[in-house]
């Protein structure tokens, strides 16, 4: 019991204890906390304090710096106002400077403009007075001459024309003479010795269009039954067939040669194999058919590669072949065209341009007369189409259009292809001409002649190579002479077609016949 008293007692003095030590710790914080909210309000009054006094001395700074930049800006406003103030001074006294200077100049002005008006007077008193002179010395001339001055410049004017035409055809004749015998000279160089690398053929060859026959028996089997043979052999060739009088013979006729020459075959073939009728000669003249086109293509290839012409188009090899079977007066134009291809392309080589175009021109300048018995037209005008269609280049679709002169050659190849045409064409022995024709040309070349004002007497020499023309002194005098050459020239090229160059000699002779009585 007293042990619990004592735990009794010791609990409520432990409990005394804390509630002791509580108040005591209350009353210990409260006068710790008075004595802390004093001093802090003692810091806070010393703060202000310090923040007044801090504050009033930057008001006193701010006023002071404001006074300074004040002061600053105020001296700055002056200097500047003082530069401009001198600036202003500067230019008033330029500008015044510049016054006098102008007052000076045009009072200087005044006065050169006086000497002017004053030195144009005394011009004007001297250019009549010259004008007097002039006129009164007009009239002195008139009346010692005789003349009028209108009649004088005209006499002037007469005298000099004449020494002008005189001098000017005298210059003409002396340029023309020396350059044609410098460019005949070179030409006949070339050309002689393009002839001279040529080997070609001076035989033409002839259309053969006469089939022989063993025996006259063979025109009855050809014509066969109530003439069902050769009516057959007509309709599948396209050719006529004239069997007449001529002993051992049958002629052939027809405008295409390809079809004449497949007719040639066919018929050679049935001759030779005695079997003749309608079934054997639909056989013979497809054979023969087959055979004339591999010659045309084989021909073709063939001048292709003589003359090296490389990537023409197949079509363009046909033609060429089909030239084989085609004359132009006895000339054949394969070879024709062969042979202009190397004509051109030695002279090409001469004059240092490159052959390859020039060969190719010449060798297709004559390729629309492939086609000139199947389409209406020039052969040329053909030819221009069909290189164009297969697509050739301008300048040998030029050359094609320009080889006979039916446009103006614009390139050198034309005229190359020109010449080329001209030397194969005119060569001895290349062309035959009816005796017909080469009259009428004659008779033709003297008209153009005749035509002339001035012209006596004409007449064409040398088969036509020359026309020697004679004239009437009192009507053509010795300076019209070149230039009636010139226009008898122009006029032979426009109106006639002729191979190689005529030569066109004026003579003018003056005679002077008296008697003695």
């Amino acid at each position: 019991m007293e042990f619990v008293l004592a735990i009794i007692l010791i609990a409520a003095a432990a409990v005394v204890g804390i509630v002791g030590g509580f108040f005591i710790g209350t009353v210990h914080r409260k006068k710790v906390a008075e004595a802390e909210i004093g001093s802090a309000e003692q810091e806070a009054k010393r703060i202000v304090s310090e923040a007044i006094k801090t504050a009033d001395a930057k008001k006193k700074e701010a006023v002071l710096e404001g006074k300074d930049e004040l002061h600053r800006l105020r001296h700055e406003n002056e200097k500047e106002m003082a530069d401009r103030r001198k600036e202003v001074q500067r230019q008033e006294r330029r500008i015044q400077q510049k016054e006098e200077t102008l007052d000076k100049k045009l009072d200087n002005l005044e006065h050169k403009e006086e000497k002017v008006s004053k030195k144009m007077k005394e011009a004007e008193e001297r250019l009549e007075e010259i004008e007097s002179l002039k006129k009164s010395q007009f009239e002195m001339l008139e009346r010692i001459s005789g003349y009028t001055a209108e009649q004088a410049k005209a006499y002037l004017l007469s005298q000099l024309e004449n020494e002008l035409a005189h001098e000017k055809s005298a210059k003409i004749m002396e340029y023309e003479q020396q350059l044609k015998d410098e460019a005949d000279a070179k030409a006949r160089n070339i050309i002689s010795l393009a002839i001279q690398r040529l080997a070609a053929d001076q035989a033409a060859e002839a259309t053969v269009s006469v089939v022989p026959l063993p025996n006259d028996e063979m025109k009855g089997r050809i014509i066969g039954r109530e003439g069902r043979n050769i009516r057959a052999i007509e309709n599948l060739t396209g050719v006529d067939l004239i069997i007449d009088d001529t002993p051992e013979a049958i002629t052939l006729s027809s405008f295409e040669p390809v079809r004449r020459e497949i007719a040639r075959i066919a018929l050679e073939k049935l001759i030779s194999d005695g079997r003749i009728h309608p079934a054997r000669i639909e056989e013979m003249v497809d054979k023969a058919r087959r055979e004339v086109e591999a010659t045309i293509k084989r021909e073709g290839e063939r001048a292709v590669i003589e003359t090296g012409v490389n990537g023409l188009h197949p079509e363009l090899v046909k033609l060429l072949g089909r030239l084989r079977y085609r004359t132009s007066y006895g000339q054949n134009v394969l070879n024709h065209s062969l042979e202009v291809a190397y004509l051109a392309g030695i002279v090409a080589s001469e004059l240092g341009i490159d052959p390859t175009v020039a060969k190719r021109a010449g060798l297709l300048h004559d390729i629309g007369k492939a086609l000139d018995h199947e389409i209406e037209g020039s052969h040329i005008e053909i030819g221009v189409d069909v290189a164009r269609k297969y697509k050739e280049s301008d300048a040998v679709i030029h050359a094609i259009h320009a080889h006979h002169g039916d446009v103006e050659a614009k390139t050198v190849v034309a005229c190359i292809v020109q010449a080329a045409d001209a030397i194969s064409a005119a060569r001895p022995g290349a062309r035959r001409e009816n005796l017909e024709n080469y009259i009428k040309r004659l008779q033709k070349l003297e008209e153009v002649a005749s035509s002339f004002d001035g012209v006596e007497r004409c007449f064409a020499i040398q088969a036509g190579r020359e026309i020697r023309i004679m004239v009437k002194p009192e009507i053509v005098n010795d300076d019209r002479m070149v230039s009636l050459a010139r226009e008898i020239c122009k006029k032979i090229e426009s109106d006639l077609e002729y191979p190689g160059q005529i030569k066109v000699n004026i003579i003018r002779e003056s005679r002077a016949i008296d008697f003695a009585k």
